[in-house]
Formats: structure tokens, sequence, C-alpha cells
């Protein structure tokens, strides 16, 4: 393989010699999975020349060493270079109190409400830089977060230079969210509230939708199509249509949103989004959680695209996602962390090795979910399900430069493999914890070299979460609505 610019693409004052370009960094010798064509696109002693924000040439290290003049060499030796991971659906902010919402029932309700009630402004920025950091250096490049918005958020993501995909929360929850309601009850839904909040959200969605170079981009956020009226939801289907805009939206997400569907609408999620129009290749599907296979299958027919978030639904559900009926019926499928108070982590190496388990447990067949099909859902799948597989997700002239540098010295990919099987992609997926990411570039430029952040002061971001954190956990204990967490019982009992 050899895949670089044709003549035609090249610019005279790039020449610096009869058959070399330049370029601003050459990676060379690695271990390189492209992500081209069905699988992996593995090429032996592989590089990837970049030049500005895209992907120059992809191809054998002494094609490319003869090629391109550099103004700069990465020798990879000994590493995995392959496209940045995708991370699809997040909630950065509620990093803040991580790990509050786990081993518990109704984890929401009993579990996240009674903080989230409490979350101030500078929490949220504090949980969501700690979040994005702890992201990127596990090799994440682009991030498909969620969250109503707050001062500095898209700003951060400016900064860091990350890719982001943000979609502004709109809801017609009253003031309080959830906190204080019975599990069961039908909640009330405050048409002015919902109203402020879609108008909110296409505000941020016009500021700045392409800022960064175009590093930003914007969907529309339903929270869920128990949480706006019909009359809302259409309006948000109506605007996003103008707009062009995909809409990312939680959708089965669990027996709480089930029920309250059956009670307004006489309905499940799946029939109702039918009938409403929203089943189409502008909705991103997050869960599925309570979704049959034979809806996972029409969904995915009819053009939706579904996030998977294993870890968090594993953990505060207990249930395994249709997701390979989705993609059995040809839907594409991202991975998502969701959220660290309940899946305590945003990691896709994590995300990818438990999709693997899970499914394989769940259908008592160790064919189910392989390594490269899921390292495909975190790549170049992951890219095209979020609607941005013609820029990210494969190694390929013209992309964007997104990638990571892994090394595989680590002992805990050691040693490496190569014939008459190769070990490389089984190792990256089921054993890789996100430390052995070495390098992270988004856009040609390098956010995280040898394993630190370069463009942004970690040590000052984790003592300002550990501050913010230390202050919220103040708030919620001084509010008696702590006393109805699931988890007091086994603080009394020191359990925890």
């Amino acid at each position: 393989m050899d895949d670089t610019l044709p003549q035609s693409d090249m610019n005279p004052a790039d020449l610096t010699g009869p058959s070399h370009l330049s370029c601003d960094i050459l990676i060379h010798g690695a271990h390189l999975f492209t992500m081209q064509g069905s699988g992996v696109g593995y090429l032996a002693d592989g590089a990837v020349a970049v030049r500005g924000t895209r992907i120059m040439g992809v191809g054998p290290t002494a094609d490319l060493r003869a090629r391109f003049e550099p103004a700069e060499i990465i020798d990879a030796s000994h590493c995995a270079v392959l496209p940045g991971l995708i991370d699809a659906h997040m909630h950065t902010p509620l990093a803040i109190f991580r790990g509050v919402a786990q081993d518990v029932s109704q984890w929401m309700q009993l579990g996240l409400a009674a903080f989230n009630q409490h979350l101030t402004s500078s929490a949220a920025m504090a949980g969501s830089q700690l979040n994005v950091l702890e992201a990127l250096k596990a090799g994440t490049t682009t991030f498909g977060d969620y969250a109503r918005p707050f001062p500095g958020w898209a700003e951060f993501y400016l900064q860091v230079g990350v890719r982001a995909r943000l979609a502004a929360t709109i809801n017609a929850l009253p003031p309080g969210g959830m906190a204080g309601w019975q599990v069961g009850d039908l909640y009330p839904l405050d048409n002015e509230a919902g109203c402020r909040s879609l108008d909110a959200a296409i505000r941020f969605t016009r500021h700045w939708q392409g800022a960064g170079d175009g590093r930003i981009s914007l969907m529309l956020g339903p929270q869920a199509p128990d949480m706006l009226t019909r009359d809302q939801l259409r309006e948000v289907k109506r605007l996003a249509q103008m707009e062009g805009l995909m809409i990312h939206m939680h959708v089965a997400q669990g027996d709480r949103e089930i029920s309250q569907m059956t009670q307004r609408y006489g309905m499940r999620t799946p029939e109702f989004l039918r009938q409403l129009g929203y089943l189409d290749q502008q909705l991103l599907a997050v869960h599925l959680t309570e979704a049959s296979e034979q809806e996972a299958e029409l969904i995915a027919q009819s053009g939706t695209r579904m996030v998977l978030c294993s870890g968090s639904i594993g953990i505060i559900d207990g249930i395994v996602p249709p997701a390979h009926a989705f993609r059995e019926a040809g839907g594409p499928v991202a991975l998502g962390s969701d959220q660290a108070c309940g899946n305590n982590c945003s990691n896709i190496f994590n995300e990818m090795k438990l999709t693997a388990l899970f499914n394989k447990i769940r259908f008592r067949d160790p064919t189910v979910m392989p390594a490269w099909e899921v390292l495909r859902m975190a790549t170049i799948e992951g890219a095209e399900a979020i609607g941005l597989g013609d820029q990210i997700g494969s190694l390929r002239v013209g992309k964007q430069a997104d990638l990571i540098v892994v090394d595989l010295r680590a002992l805990n990919l050691s040693p490496v493999i190569t014939d008459p099987v190769r070990n490389i992609v089984p190792n990256l997926v089921y054993a890789a914890s996100g430390r052995e990411v070495k390098t992270v570039m988004v856009a040609g430029r390098l956010l995280v070299r040898n394993g630190q952040v370069l463009t942004a002061d970690e040590n000052a971001i984790r003592s300002e979460a550990q501050v913010q954190a230390t202050a919220l956990a103040k708030r919620v204990a001084a509010d008696p609505i702590h006393r109805g967490l699931a988890l007091m019982q086994a603080m009394k009992k020191g359990q925890l």
C-alpha cells in the first residue's frame, strides 16, 4: 500500500527536490493500522506523513522516507499507530462526582439526582476538564459530549485541541429535575422549561458550529423521548432538518423510560419514534438498553446509527444492549463511555474490552464481537455513526490527521507476534489499559507527547477538581435529600 497525494494535488512550492514533498511530521517504523478496507488495514513498518491538519501520505516507511522531506520525524518503532479513538457519548461534567451511582438500582433517581441538583457551573467545568484529559491521555481524539452548556465548556475543547461533537441537552423537566420524585411516578413536563431549553440549545449550536477550523461541530440533544412533549420533539426534528444537524438522543435507555412512554403514550419508545418520523440517518440513538433484538433490527434498517456504552450500562443496569443485532442488520455502532459517576472512567480501551466480553458471554459464543470488530467500532465505524466518516476514523490521504501511537513494549502488550498469527489487535483490545498511549495527534497537532499533555495543566486541573468535588459533596451532605441515596445503607454498614 502506498497512499499518497496524487501529482495533481501537489503545490510546486512543496517540492524540495525532484521527488520530495515537504511535510510537517513523518511518523515511521510503526505497526500501522489504517482501518482501510473491511479489516484493520495492517501494514508492517508503516509510515504516515502529515502536513497542516491532514494526512499527506500513508505507506511503507521506505517509500515515504524517500518521498517526503519532514520538518520533524517521530520514530514509532515497537509501536502501533492507529486512528484516534472516538468516544461518541459522554457526559464529562459528571466526572466531578465519579463513582457515586453504581451498584444500585434506579441509579438516576437514587444515585445521581441528589448530586446533580447541587452541580454548579464551576464544578461542571472542573469535572469536564478532568474527564477530557483522562480520555485524551488514553487515546480519545473525538469527544461526543452531551451536557447543558455552561461557561467554558466549548472553550476548553478549543484550548486543548481535540475534536468535539457537542450536543446541548434539551429537556422539559421542571426545576430540580428528578430529585425527590418517586420511582414509578409519571413525572411532569414543563412546557416553558422545554422551550427555554430548546432556545438555549439552538443559540449555542449556531454560535459554536464549525469553530476551531471545524474541530467543533454540533448536534441537537433532546435528552430522551420521555423528557420532552410530543410537540417539542417535533420541533427539534424540524430545526435539525433546517439546520442540517444530527440528533443525539438517549433511546430506550432503561425500564424507567419505557414505563414513562407506555404510561404517557401507550407504546414503547421504538414505535413512538417511528410514528414521529425520528427513525432515519439523522438520529444517533444512544444505548437501546431496553430495545428487543427485533426492535434493534428495525431501528438499524431505518438508517439510524447507534452508540453502545457497555461499561456504563453493564454497571448501572446489568444489561448488554442489542448492538450485535443492530450491526447484523447493517447499522453502524459507535462506542461511548457515558458518565463517570456510574461507569467510573472514560476510556475507550475499556469499552472495547467490555463490549467484546459482554457480548461473548451474552451469546455464549467466543466468536461474537471479535477484537477487530470492536476496534473498528472505536475508529472508522464510530466515525461513520457520528457522521464524520469522511473526515476521521481511518488513516487515509486527505483525511484529518487524528492518530495515536501506542507503545507495544509495555509488559501487558508484550511480546509482539506477527507470524503466523498477529497478536497486536487482540492485545490492544483485551490487554491495553490506555496508559500505553505515548503520542496523540489531532488535526496534525501534537496534544500528547511521551504521555504528557501539552495543551493543558494537568496538575492544576486535578487540584481544582478535588476542590470542587469536596465542596459539592458538602452541599449534598447538608441537604436532607442525601438520605434517600441508595448507597447510604452500604455506608452505614461500613461496606464503602
